[in-house]
């Protein structure tokens, strides 16, 4: 992908997935700050965010049923 374009449906998931672990390439964020949409990063995040919640509630609650 070229470096000026607008981040793509992937782009916008990888640089959200990054993000939430502190992995997030420079010239990715560059890329996500000039040209993206921030609305659209803050619902990823959000997405992603209970997305992560719900997997770790459901893993520990499947943990804690067969201890």
């Amino acid at each position: 992908m070229e470096q000026n374009n607008k981040p793509g449906l992937r782009d916008i998931l990888v640089s959200t997935v990054a993000a939430a672990f502190g992995v997030q390439s420079k010239a990715n964020q560059e890329r996500d700050f000039k040209h993206g949409n921030i609305w659209v990063f803050i619902v990823a995040g959000i997405i992603f965010t209970a997305a992560f919640v719900a997997t770790v509630y459901l893993i520990v609650r499947s943990v804690l049923a067969t201890a």
